[in-house]
């Protein structure tokens, strides 16, 4: 509300329900932003937030109908919307263009996602219509610009509050736990699916919601592609296998990936490459702090990786050379990591004034490097080929430095060797 100041609402829509097929929908997860507002975790509502009214909070909600709440489970309704989630008023949400005209007057901007629900914005432009109409009688100003509303609410999301700190946390700690039960459960012949189905049980048994995102289990090869989701192939004696997956917790999620040998040794090529990579994140998790930059997180990464590949005869010539080129991208093609929160990759700007804007107490981010060696790559040494390697945690901003997270994964080489096979 003091982000949009008197002038200013805020108008905005859960998600709808998704037909999976036939008449059977995927389970339903509230929008982040409607989430983030109000903890309403239901569909068919909407939010209007107008500064500076006696009723600056009005939700607009499925009502209470008995009948269809035999089938698909209780409704809090407008009464529950207003004792429970803290609204100034509710009404059903089947009032809307009717109430909207009324709620609107008064404020010249409407933060709005327009060209996001054409059903919606035609809604709103007949309230708006409406509202014009109304205003003509009564001088009130009426919205007539639109404004994204994540230029005030995704920057909101961005920091973080103790409350959210903590959920994310445990999030943090649930991850943890899926990746040592993979771990211990590895071991050739074991299926990539087996491993997700394990990750996924321990996430449900340690009351989180399931996977924050699509869990990548690839073994050998497979883990060379960086969203590779298939996870149906068998793991083989003296391959690695890559698995990134996180836990949602509270709708908010973890983000971890390692990497690890089936068999529970690292072959010298393998642990060359898994050394080099550990580094690169390492110098990342380094110059993570306040005052440091999301850019300069991700430099301290290429520049260890890419010194490595030399190193290795993996790229030939000058290290600056080859970053300044982008010869690196040859194995390492991605950023070094994102912002997380209620969305794996959870938004907020990265840029402010044109630069790598700061990192600043109360930011949760990803850092995650990785190198990735096709099979099929001839200009690559042999005993390299067909290997893929990503070390991934969670690190949050706090004055003065960082806090990993899922620093309880284990990560060293030894400490990999002896979680693995451990069942």
């Amino acid at each position: 509300m003091r982000q949009l100041g008197d002038y200013d609402a805020c108008l905005l829509f859960g998600t709808p329900h998704v037909v999976r097929n036939g008449d059977s929908e995927f389970p339903y997860r509230p929008s982040s932003d409607v989430f983030y507002l109000s903890g309403w975790e239901a569909p068919d509502v909407a939010l209007l937030f107008r500064p500076g009214s006696d009723h600056p909070f009005v939700m607009f909600v499925a009502e209470r109908n008995p009948a269809l709440e035999t089938w698909t489970g209780r409704r809090w309704g407008p009464e529950g919307a207003k004792d429970r989630f803290g609204a100034d008023d509710a009404f059903a949400y089947s009032e809307l263009a009717e109430r909207l005209p009324d709620l609107l007057q008064g404020y010249r901007n409407l933060h709005y996602r327009v060209a996001e629900d054409p059903d919606r914005d035609q809604l709103l432009m007949g309230a708006i219509k409406a509202a014009r109409r109304k205003a003509r009688r009564n001088g009130m100003d009426v919205p007539d610009a639109f404004i994204d509303p994540s230029r005030v609410l995704h920057e909101l999301r961005l920091f973080k509050s103790e409350d959210e700190m903590a959920i994310m946390q445990r999030a943090a700690d649930l991850t943890v736990e899926g990746h040592l039960a993979a771990m211990a459960a590895t071991r050739p012949g074991v299926y990539e699916y087996e491993l997700e189905s394990i990750i996924g049980h321990t996430f449900r048994l340690g009351g989180g919601t399931g996977p924050g995102y699509t869990t990548i289990v690839g073994g050998g090869s497979n883990a060379t592609i960086l969203h590779y989701i298939e996870n149906s192939a068998p793991l083989k004696d003296g391959d690695l296998v890559c698995v990134d997956a996180g836990c949602e917790y509270g709708l908010y999620t973890g983000d971890v990936t390692r990497t690890w040998p089936v068999n529970g040794q690292f072959t010298e090529p393998q642990r060359e490459l898994y050394q080099l990579v550990l580094d690169a994140q390492e110098a990342s998790i380094a110059v993570a702090v306040e005052g440091g930059s999301m850019r300069g997180v991700h430099q301290a990464s290429v520049r260890v990786l890419t010194e490595g590949m030399v190193a290795l005869g993996l790229l030939k010539g000058d290290v600056d050379i080859l970053i300044a080129d982008e010869s690196y991208k040859r194995y390492y093609m991605h950023g070094t990591g994102h912002w997380l929160g209620l969305d794996v990759h959870d938004v907020g700007a990265y840029y402010k004034d044109g630069e790598s804007r700061p990192l600043e107490p109360g930011m949760v981010l990803t850092i995650e490097p990785g190198i990735y060696v096709p099979e099929d790559d001839e200009n690559a040494p042999d005993q390299y080929r067909g290997i893929g390697i990503r070390i991934e945690d969670d690190i949050l901003i706090v004055a003065g430095g960082n806090r990993v997270l899922t620093s309880a994964a284990p990560k060293t080489i030894s400490d990999v060797e002896t979680a693995v096979g451990s069942a």
